[in-house]
């Protein structure tokens, strides 16, 4: 085929939870959509978050980003955004709410003077030449959220972004159906859409059901209420502010970045709140405990959010008092669930009343179920299907949804982070080669400089401890001249440890005085791996230095 396709990569989110990105790319003109993180697993030590690996795209100087587009707010689809920006400074668009969060993010990044935020509106329609966007509605679990029509030279395109259809949603606005409809009219070449809860049969309930369970929370809880969501969660802080009114409780948000969103909600016209409802938790702290509920962060138990910090008794002005009712209002992101668990016991064990998901409706999912992914198919009609945001397995039991509404199985593909799609004008579909489309790992200000063989040697420090010995030769004649000092970190307790390293000592200047040059080192360490290894089965991490005089 001679003519050019339009080429879309998925460069994260497809095979794995978070860290969603995509781009269509026309010859050297090229879309993004979404720019966000992913959280780390338990086994990921001391990495902060993952974000999309993108050097297929940096690796092209001569490409064209013509705009970055945000469906949404939460960090899986804006966490990134600062990295992305910084190897193409092209302009963003998010809706209103969406736009605050990201001016955040790129206030504490340095980068507001560096790239151009514009803000649009769902209904509005942006020239992107060779793109042209239609921006419509779609409910979830945040405010103003929106999926995209793309318009290129090969055809239109849809991406839905995160979305449900919500009946009742907090903000009032449904999804934007008639938008959805009008597309199938004009011959979909492609429907993108999310997957996260594909093997979920039925409806996703309404955000409105967690009103009734927080109403339940509220009438009976005796003392302090805290409720931990996501930071950018907004319309969940509206309902937790509805349930503290009528049950004449102030509120106090903790957490600076939540503080931060909220701060923004509220001027953006996002949050509705009674004037002197929210007080600063210096002013909290001085009511009586069944007149204040705290907004915190940290509902996946990171380390160094509020409620972990509370579960530990490491927070510097807020404790847990018995009587008090903890309510986590989100689900466990895939891979959280143990530190969650780990959090939730802690709680419990300080003295609270713990309240999540298995226990009372305080948080429905955002995505949408099969009977609402059926429905979309049904409305967009599209020609080929790629099911996006999700496991391979959410992407596999979509495609069967696809096969149930009638797509033919060679128009739907299912692939991993990197494959290439390439569409041409007749609306054939070809499943081309695979490009990186892996982690890249956060840590500290490190970006990329953490890789998994590293994360492995982490891992063996953790399980296997470190001993570090130092011992001082003489140059000329070898002697040692004093005993080698030695130290175990995480190796063996402390009591048990003198018998073993007062043995790899004598050990190790032994070999020392048998070959003193620096060079036999090494010597040292398989004589002190041996001799731990047949004491206690254990091989540390041995550091050895010998220094001549």
């Amino acid at each position: 085929m001679s003519e050019i396709p339009l080429q879309v990569i998925p460069i994260g989110g497809l095979g794995e939870i978070g860290k969603n990105m995509m781009a269509f790319q026309y010859d050297r003109d090229v879309l993004i959509v979404d720019a966000g993180l992913m959280f780390p697993e338990n086994d990921m030590l001391g990495i902060d978050y993952i974000i999309p690996d993108f050097r297929y795209l940096s690796g092209q100087p001569n490409l064209r980003v013509r705009g970055i587009l945000i469906t949404h707010g939460h960090e899986d689809h804006t966490g990134a955004i600062q990295h992305v920006v910084s190897a193409f400074p092209a302009p963003i668009y998010a809706t209103p709410l969406t736009a605050g969060l990201i001016e955040v993010k790129l206030r504490q990044a340095h980068l507001s003077d560096r790239v151009k935020l514009n803000v649009f509106r769902a209904g509005d329609k942006l020239d992107l030449s060779p793109f042209w966007i239609e921006a419509f509605h779609v409910c979830h679990s945040i405010p103003d959220c929106v999926g995209f029509g793309i318009t290129t030279p090969v055809g239109l395109f849809v991406h839905t972004g995160d979305f449900k259809f919500d009946p009742t949603p907090v903000d009032r606005r449904v999804t934007d159906y008639a938008k959805l409809a009008s597309f199938s009219a004009r011959s979909v070449v492609a429907l993108f859409s999310d997957s996260t809860n594909a093997e979920r049969p039925g409806w996703t309930p309404s955000e409105s059901v967690i009103d009734s369970a927080f109403d339940r929370v509220f009438r009976a809880a005796k003392g302090r209420v805290i409720v931990s969501t996501f930071a950018s969660l907004i319309s969940r802080v509206q309902q937790v502010a509805w349930a503290s009114e009528r049950y004449g409780r102030k509120v106090a948000i903790i957490g600076a970045s939540m503080a931060e969103n909220v701060r923004m909600a509220l001027q953006l016209g996002y949050l509705e709140l009674p004037d002197g409802l929210l007080i600063s938790p210096e002013e909290a702290r001085n009511l009586p405990p069944n007149q204040v509920t705290f907004v915190v962060t940290g509902s996946q138990g990171e380390p160094s959010a509020v409620l972990n910090r509370l579960a530990t008794n490491n927070h510097g002005t807020l404790s847990i008092q018995p009587g008090d009712t903890v309510i986590i209002s989100a689900r466990p992101i895939p891979g959280n669930e143990e530190t969650v668990s780990r959090t939730i016991n802690r709680l419990f064990q300080r003295g609270a009343q713990v309240i999540y998901d298995a226990i009372d409706s305080v948080h429905v999912s955002g995505h949408a179920s099969q009977e609402e992914q059926r429905l979309m198919l049904s409305l967009v009609r599209p020609r080929n299907f790629v099911p996006i945001h999700g496991e391979l397995r959410h992407l596999k039991a979509h495609r069967e949804l696809a096969l149930q509404v009638g797509i033919p199985d060679e128009r739907i593909a299912v692939v991993e982070n990197g494959t290439k799609l390439l569409f041409y004008r007749d609306g054939q579909m070809v499943i081309g080669e695979r490009v990186p489309g892996g982690y890249v790992f956060v840590d500290g200000s490190g970006v990329g400089d953490v890789h998994s063989g590293l994360i492995r040697e982490r891992e063996a420090l953790g399980r296997d401890g470190v001993v570090v010995l130092s011992a001082v030769v003489e140059r000329d004649s070898g002697r040692v001249v004093c005993p080698p000092e030695i130290k175990a970190y995480g190796f063996v307790a402390s009591g048990a440890a003198q018998g073993l390293l007062a043995s790899a000592v004598q050990a190790a200047q032994r070999v020392l005085e048998q070959n003193g040059a620096r060079s036999k080192a090494d010597q040292v360490e398989e004589t002190l791996s041996k001799l731990f290894y047949n004491e206690i089965r254990r091989r540390p991490k041995l550091f050895v230095t010998v220094h001549e005089i």
